[in-house]
Parts: C-alpha cells; sequence; structure tokens
C-alpha cells in the first residue's frame, strides 16, 4: 500500500488538559498532544494565567502601569522581530516595552507592518542608542549576524536575552570566524552563552542570562537525530540531509534572487557545500554522538513565504531498524508540547505547521536496507525562529512554556 498523508495528521495537535494541568504544578514536563477541543484550549488559557499570578516571579519593573515585563526587540523592523511582536501580543506577562529598527526609527509599528495594527500598546521604532536599558527587563535580539556582539556585550547585566542571530551559537570563536568571515568581538560573553534548543537543553536555559537561538535548519535537524545518535541507533558517517525552505528565511531586505519573477515557479540550490547553518548541525550531532560528525547537507529556497522540511538519510546501527529509530523519537517527545513524532506511514507536510510553533516528525525504511528516511517540518519563522525564542525567554522568566505559542497552524 502506498505511503500517503492523512487527516490523522491533525488530530496529533493539541494538548493533554490534565498533563497540562500537573506540568503547571511542576509533575510533568510538556506533555505528548492528544485531540483536544475548544474548551480545553480556553481552559489551558485560563490555567496559564491563574498559575502565572499564582507562581512567584522574577522581581520585574511596570511596563504601562502592569507588573508585566518589560521587553526590549532589537532589529523588530524584520521578519523575526515582527513575529516575535506577533506572539507577544498574546502574552499576558510581557509588555513591548521598546521596538528597535535603525532605517525606520520614528515610525509606527504599524507603519513597517499593517497587518499588526491591532497589536496594543506597541511602541514606536527607536535607534538602539535611545534606548534607557534601566527600564528592561529581557531583551530579544533580531539584529543581522555579526552586528550582535558589541550591541549585546555593552548591555547591563540584568537584562536577560535571547539572541536570534547566529552570533552566539558557535562555542568555537574560530569555527566562528571560518564560517562567518570575521573574529567574534564578545569573546567573553560568548563563553556566557547557553544554546536554546529548548527540548534539548530546558535545564540550562533556565538559568541563563544569554540564549543562542537555534537556527532555522538546526533545529529541524538537531531534534530529530540528536536523540538517535545518543542512543547510538543509527551511524555517525554517510548522513545526508536535503533541506528546503520558505523565501522568508532569507529576511526582508531587497535583494534580486528574491524577487517574485526570480523565486516564483521554479526552487534553486544554494549555499552548497558552504552553508552557515552546517557548523551550528555539526555541533550539536557530534555533541550527542560523543564523536566527530560531519554531514552532507544542501538546503532549497522553495517559492513559498514561510516553512521548512528536512529530509534525512542515515545508516541505521547494526541490527537497528526503523521501528526502533521510531519508538526512541516518540519516547524522546512523549511529554513534550511542540514536538511530535507521526504514526507510521504518515508524511509531515509544512503546510500542517503554518504559522505555529509545532514540528511534525516521521520516519520511514529506505528502499536500500540498513538505512532510513527522516523527515521534519516546522515553520522557520515561528518554531525556526521567534516561536523557540518566546519558549526559551518564558523558561528564563519562569513564565509556562507555552505561554503565547498555543496558536494552532493555519490550514488552508
Amino acid at each position: 500500500m502506498p505511503v500517503t498523508s492523512s487527516p490523522l495528521v491533525h488530530q496529533s495537535i493539541g494538548l493533554s488538559f490534565d498533563r497540562l494541568a500537573k506540568r503547571s504544578r511542576g509533575q510533568v514536563r510538556p506533555t505528548t498532544c492528544k485531540a483536544v477541543s475548544a474548551p480545553a484550549v480556553a481552559a489551558h488559557a485560563r490555567l496559564s494565567n491563574v498559575n502565572a499570578l499564582q507562581k512567584p516571579q522574577p522581581s520585574v519593573g511596570s511596563a504601562n502601569g502592569t507588573n508585566k515585563s518589560r521587553i526590549a526587540v532589537l532589529g523588530a523592523s524584520g521578519y523575526t522581530g515582527e513575529e516575535v511582536i506577533r506572539l507577544m501580543a498574546l502574552h499576558p506577562s510581557f509588555a513591548a516595552t521598546v521596538l528597535t529598527g535603525e532605517s525606520q526609527a520614528g515610525k509606527s509599528f504599524s507603519d513597517v507592518y499593517p497587518h499588526l495594527r491591532t497589536a496594543t500598546d506597541v511602541p514606536t521604532l527607536v535607534k538602539i542608542a535611545d534606548v534607557n536599558w534601566d527600564e528592561i527587563d529581557a531583551a530579544f535580539c533580531c539584529l543581522p549576524h555579526a552586528t550582535t556582539q558589541e550591541t549585546l556585550a555593552q548591555l547591563p547585566q540584568h537584562i536577560k536575552i535571547v539572541d536570534l542571530s547566529a552570533d552566539f551559537r558557535l562555542r568555537n570563536v574560530d569555527t566562528y570566524a571560518e564560517w562567518y568571515g570575521g573574529e567574534h568581538k564578545a569573546k567573553e560573553l560568548q563563553k556566557e552563552a547557553v544554546y536554546g534548543l529548548t527540548e534539548m537543553f530546558r535545564e540550562e536555559v533556565k538559568s541563563a542570562r544569554l540564549v543562542a537561538n537555534p537556527g532555522c535548519y538546526p533545529t529541524s535537524v538537531q531534534l530529530p537525530l540528536m536523540p538517535l545518535l545518543k542512543a547510538k541507533l543509527i551511524q555517525t558517517e554517510d548522513i545526508i540531509i536535503d533541506a528546503k525552505s520558505g523565501v522568508s528565511g532569507a529576511g526582508r531586505s531587497a535583494k534580486q534572487n528574491l524577487l517574485y519573477t526570480e523565486i516564483a515557479e521554479g526552487i534553486n540550490s544554494y549555499g552548497v557545500t558552504k552553508h552557515r547553518h552546517m557548523p551550528e548541525i555539526e555541533q550539536g550531532l557530534s555533541e550527542a554522538a560523543g564523536s566527530d560528525v560531519l554531514i552532507s547537507f544542501t538546503p532549497h529556497l522553495m517559492p513559498m513565504s514561510r516553512g521548512m522540511q528536512s529530509t534525512c538519510y542515515v545508516k541505521m546501527s547494526q541490527g537497528v531498524d526503523v521501528q526502533q529509530l521510531r519508538q526512541r523519537l516518540e519516547e524522546q517527545y512523549a511529554d513534550e508540547t511542540f514536538v511530535h513524532v507521526l504514526p507510521a506511514g504518515q508524511i509531515p507536510h509544512t503546510r500542517h505547521v503554518r504559522g505555529s510553533n509545532f514540528v511534525y516528525i516521521s520516519v520511514f525504511p529506505d528502499r536500500l536496507p540498513g538505512r532510513a528516511i527522516i523527515i521534519s517540518v516546522l515553520d522557520n519563522l515561528v518554531k525556526g525562529a521567534a516561536g523557540q525564542a518566546m519558549q526559551n525567554l518564558n523558561i528564563m522568566m519562569g513564565q509556562p512554556e507555552e505561554t503565547a505559542l498555543m496558536q494552532q497552524a493555519m490550514f488552508p
């Protein structure tokens, strides 16, 4: 029987309310998703608000006369900054107090992103030099690569930071210089950074002051492969990754190769053998395997605005079968809110996670003996960027991890 995508894929989204209630009391980690009704989702929202009031929170200042944490978004005029604001509009305990945009300073945010006109209490864009950091509790940094280091190194110690650039992801500053074309300018701060692949490093994130938010491709590859490498179920050599991304992954700057006539009605590979996410992926996979891992990775640009799929081709260890791979991933993510292993035979689609913080993973036997195919999909702007950043700051600030992130995928 041919493998097909099933409507049952939608039944894997949601949250078990009973286990969520336990988690809010600190009894379990986030739960495997089961089908959940609209009343249960509403109950979850009420539960999160109640627990946020009952649980001791970090000392923060007042934002617009409330007790919300005062959040700065640096580089708010880009796509990841916009997504952070979209998600924060749903957050009961965070307030966007400062938004920066060097080239857009002085403009209202709705002038830059008209679709967020109804987001309330969003401040006017300013330059970073004009920010009063004494009035900020935490910051999302959405600045371009190589511009973040010196800015963050100057911030006061009381500010918790989630950096969405690549500047603090690579632990080895020499590796950073090799792949990003310049010496790292905040080496001491780099030593302090915690890599924020939330489902893998949740405990480290809790006590961090600076979290390096993972890249979109690394998130889509590490989530399915790290547990399998750690369990020695797949071999470290001959890992091949065929990855595809929507155009928003290239940012909002005007570029000829991103014009409609250049990108529509076709696909193309890019960054072949030299994409900057390769060392980040290899860093995580090597750590999980306990030995060096070298991958073959080729990304492709797709004619869609958002979405990402990574198809990973792996060799199974001697005596291991596909069912063992699926079982290990199911065990790893059984109590996770946002990562879901689909039933055997179901194919994940990018359209099924669009606009959400969810990740779908599926495992298939290859026709080649001893090999398996593992597919993961996510929204590159949410779980691949702003959504995972919100997860991390929620943890850092003592908030329920799912806060502002439980919206379902937008389909069709």
